[in-house]
């Protein structure tokens, strides 16, 4: 008797196509990688044009300073009193500024006189680590600060938050004609303290005079950044510490500053970089100052006497910066890459 269709028989059932095909996996695998290659090529389409215009922007300014840092300036022969142009120097550009050496008339290098750019150099990094470690400094510990309160809910917080950006979003040249304006002989900072301090002409005040007002104006930048890393801890852990009887410093030592530390370390990082290369702010309010010249103001003032030796400075200067973001990123852990992904996966059990 025929078995009808779709009835249970001794014969076992057929496979259907494909379940056992030994070659499925591997035409799988063969079709995964030509979607990702045609993928990756797309993709490549719409990153090669934007590598172009850095290449055109970045990467060529960079490599022609440092070719023209390896070429003497033109000037005058000290020998035949003509005009000549300047040649293959090599490393002379460099040790004009490491180790301060001048070229005398007669064509002797020679330590550089007091007062020239070149015997600058070094009181000029003095400076610009100084401003960066004392301000960058003081304005993590008030820009965390300042982060923790604009994270509470209160009545007002949006107008608190407005407020506080609006020193960072004045341009910085004018910023520094207002604290020049404040810290003026006749100025309100000598009123208000009844002294008569010249905070702009003496070492000293000259130097507190740049740190209060970059604090002034940059700690709104850091507590953004700050509180930032300060939305993404979930408030169940506060909660909890609560209940477990945490008090508010255990809660900040033991909850806020580890889960903020990444975020915190990026903000560092941000904030370094842009104190080593501080220009307008001291050069506009202390106006040359050497007590508050920077090497960046060295770099400026050199560019108008030779544009090779400048450059040679200007890759100092580049290597400087890149130096302390590359201690930064690898050893305190300033990757905003890393930062993000640690953030969206929250804190580790």
């Amino acid at each position: 008797m025929a078995v009808p269709t779709g009835t249970t028989s001794g014969a076992p059932a057929r496979p259907a196509a494909g379940d056992n095909d030994p070659g499925r996996g591997s035409r799988e695998k063969s079709e995964n990688r030509r979607r990702f290659g045609l993928s990756s090529r797309r993709a490549w389409l719409f990153v090669v044009p934007t590598l172009a215009v850095l290449a055109v922007v970045i990467g060529y300014p960079v490599i022609r300073a440092v070719v023209m840092s390896f070429q003497k300036d033109a000037g005058l022969d000290p020998s035949t009193g003509m005009f000549v142009e300047g040649g293959w120097a090599g490393f002379t550009n460099y040790t004009h500024w490491i180790l301060q050496q001048c070229t005398s008339p007669s064509g002797v290098a020679v330590a550089c006189p007091p007062g020239t750019l070149g015997s600058q150099f070094w009181s000029a990094v003095g400076n610009t680590a100084f401003f960066t470690v004392v301000t960058v400094g003081l304005e993590v510990a008030i820009g965390l600060w300042m982060a923790i309160i604009m994270g509470k809910t209160f009545k007002g917080r949006a107008l608190l938050r407005a407020a506080v950006l609006i020193p960072w979003a004045i341009p910085t040249a004018v910023t520094a004609k207002l604290w020049y304006f404040i810290f003026a002989y006749d100025g309100i900072a000598n009123r208000l303290l009844g002294t008569e301090i010249l905070w702009t002409s003496d070492a000293w005040p000259a130097r507190f005079a740049v740190i209060i007002s970059d604090v002034w104006k940059t700690t709104p930048f850091m507590a953004l950044l700050i509180l930032a890393g300060l939305q993404m801890i979930p408030q169940d852990v506060y909660e909890a510490a609560r209940v477990d009887g945490a008090s508010a410093w255990q809660r900040f030592r033991q909850i806020t500053l580890p889960l903020v530390k990444p975020a915190l370390m990026v903000a560092i990082l941000f904030r370094t970089m842009d104190a080593l290369r501080m220009y307008d702010l001291p050069a506009i309010l202390t106006g040359g100052n050497p007590a508050t010249t920077t090497v960046s103001i060295l770099v400026v003032d050199q560019v108008r006497q030779g544009f090779n030796s400048a450059s040679a400075l200007s890759t100092i200067t580049f290597l400087l910066i890149f130096a302390v973001a590359f201690v930064l990123v690898k050893f305190l852990g300033a990757n905003a890459v890393e930062t993000q992904e640690a953030q969206r996966k929250g804190p580790k059990s």
